[in-house]
């Protein structure tokens, strides 16, 4: 994780529950791997609902002119 954390206390239900730490038994993860899967799949949810934002505010460019758009923007992240 980074240099700071914040606690967070999340309610799911049993079965969610039991599949996620199955899920991180079979790929021999421990429980404190548990943060650390939550942060990716919060992280990806946001990068998708963020690509869903960027799509619809461009939504009269074609696919293919969104993505180059997109990379020039991450290039232009990249070197600043």
């Amino acid at each position: 994780m980074g240099d700071e954390s914040t606690r967070w206390t999340i309610v799911v239900d049993k079965e969610t529950d039991r599949s996620v730490r199955m899920r991180l038994a079979e790929r021999g993860m421990k429980k404190g791997d548990l943060s650390r899967y939550v942060k990716d799949a919060v992280n990806r949810q946001l990068f998708a609902q963020s690509w869903l934002d960027f799509s619809s505010s461009f939504g009269d460019m074609s696919e293919e002119a969104r993505l180059a758009l997109a990379q020039e923007a991450v290039d232009w992240a990249r070197k600043s």
